[in-house]
């Protein structure tokens, strides 16, 4: 045998040692994983065993995938801009002439709103959607006001589904008592619950199923790619078609300008019939503070959402181009229910795996499996993308687009925003408020009341700043008080593309 043979055979042999030992790694991983989770099952009883059995099974196949996989999800060279056919403009969808039937398509309808995040990042208590926003009206009035306003102007039964996670259910329970006399039939279930893993034994951190005091770190609701899986299990996706519904508008309840949209609705169930549409990802152009979000690429001739977590190291300033991917998905899905239903039973759903790494309070450092709603798109048949305006991404996640939405920017109609046709340009200005603003309470206190901001371009605010009444701020607005100082910006102020520093005190006489 020649050298250069030998040496081939020795190194394929040393290969598939390898691939042989991974495989006996992998697997012992999985047993040990399957035999601590059978060991938590037995700290629980009746209900909750049951509920925990269909979670961990859930979970069980996300680890087996999370351990087979080698490598990107994706190889760069094949993915392609979307075929022109397969994002459709807005404006021509709006075009359209809304027809007398329009009544019997939101019959068929259910609004699904995403509700398992808790205000933590904006210092409040509980669930996210109780955060009052507009008027003393929080996330959930506000959405509930807007399916109360359809379900009266049209004498429809559109339903609102909240998905809860188990660290917003029991209080969001308690608050939709409230609503007990609305015209909406108000519905719940529950996203899965899974056990955090730690990094270094790929075991469970969790000693039982408690998720209350000094349990509650050790477990996670999965991302929201799990609605498939919760919906279906929760018993509500097979009553809600039973009952004659056709489709879900499922978005984030923190995004403000998610209301049903007519036109969409109508676009959605007018395809052809042997090309009946079972999935829309709305979608909006790109500005260069979206360069982190999902797009619709075309890949394997299929409609796929890639997320930056998938994209190879060396082409991540490539996918941030706007002038390459021009569109982010706003998280607005319409979706099929037959569809979802057909996909989970035949276990096709396939999306990837958003690996979230985390570090407890004590140090530990476990990581996550997660999935988002988007990436099972290309499961779906005939999916489509469909390009609409800037107003209907309106997500309120930090104090300054909080501000935004409390200002005379936008008006308040039927628990929807628009914005004020005083202002003379459609987009919003750019707001950047300072750490002293984080938390809502600390907002408030702030302002005494909302600037008027319908000339404002860009505010930036960072330090000790308080605003009097009936401030205004025009063009650029910039407000800096240094370590130290405060700045009091005084009653009935107008500030015109001004740089404020330094210290003004305005002190009672």
């Amino acid at each position: 045998m020649s050298i250069v043979t030998r040496a081939g055979l020795l190194l394929y042999l040393s290969k598939a040692g390898m691939a042989e030992f991974q495989e006996k790694l992998r697997l012992q991983h999985e047993t040990s994983m399957h035999k601590e989770l059978e060991k938590l099952l037995t700290t629980a009883k009746g209900a909750e065993q049951e509920i925990s059995k269909k979670d961990f099974e859930g979970f069980k196949n996300l680890f087996h995938r999370f351990l087979q996989v080698k490598g990107p999800s994706v190889k760069w060279d094949k993915i392609h801009k979307p075929p022109e056919d397969l994002i459709h403009p807005y404006d021509k969808i709006k075009a359209q002439v809304l027809p007398d039937s329009v009544a019997a398509s939101l019959n068929k309808l259910v609004v699904v709103k995403l509700n398992g995040g808790l205000g933590t990042s904006m210092g409040c208590k509980g669930p996210k959607s109780v955060i009052s926003v507009r008027n003393e009206n929080t996330f959930l009035d506000l959405t509930v006001h807007q399916i109360e306003h359809l379900n009266k102007t049209f004498n429809v039964d559109v339903p609102l589904v909240l998905m809860n996670s188990f660290n917003t259910d029991e209080d969001t329970k308690k608050i939709l008592q409230k609503y007990t006399h609305h015209r909406v039939h108000i519905h719940t279930f529950n996203q899965s619950r899974y056990p955090r893993i730690n990094k270094e034994s790929l075991l469970p951190v969790a000693k039982d199923l408690g998720v209350h005091g000094d349990h509650g770190d050790a477990w996670y609701p999965p991302g929201h790619g799990d609605i498939y899986a919760s919906f279906y299990n929760s018993g509500l996706l097979d009553q809600l078609i039973t009952a004659g519904k056709e489709y879900i508008f499922v978005s984030n309840i923190d995004n403000l300008g998610a209301t049903v949209d007519l036109f969409i609705l109508n676009h959605l169930m007018t395809q052809p019939k042997d090309k009946r549409c079972e999935f829309i990802m709305e979608v909006t152009d790109k500005t260069r503070a979206d360069v982190k979000g999902g797009t619709l690429i075309q890949y394997d001739d299929k409609l796929r959402l890639l997320e930056i977590a998938q994209v190879p190291k060396a082409h991540v300033d490539e996918f941030k181009s706007v002038t390459k991917f021009k569109i982010f998905n706003t998280n607005n899905l319409w979706i099929s229910l037959a569809a979802i239903k057909r996909l989970h039973e035949q276990n096709a759903m396939d999306m990837e795996i958003i690996v979230n790494p985390k570090t407890l309070d004590g140090g530990l450092n476990v990581i996550q499996l997660e999935t988002a709603v988007g990436a099972a798109i290309k499961a779906f048949d005939n999916a489509l993308g469909v390009n609409v305006p800037r107003s209907r991404f309106l997500p309120v996640k930090t104090s300054s687009d909080l501000l935004l939405v409390m200002s005379n920017l936008y008006s308040l109609d039927a628990g929807s925003l628009t914005m004020s046709k005083k202002r003379e340009f459609p987009s919003t200005p750019h707001v950047k408020l300072g750490s002293s603003f984080t938390k809502v309470h600390d907002f408030l206190m702030r302002f005494e009341s909302i600037p008027d901001m319908l000339e404002l371009d860009h505010l930036t605010v960072s330090g000790d700043v308080t605003f009097g009444k009936n401030v205004s701020l025009k063009g650029t607005v910039i407000i800096i008080a240094n370590h130290g100082d405060r700045i009091d910006i005084p009653a009935g102020a107008v500030l015109e593309n001004k740089i404020v520093s330094g210290n003004l005190r305005i002190l009672d006489h």
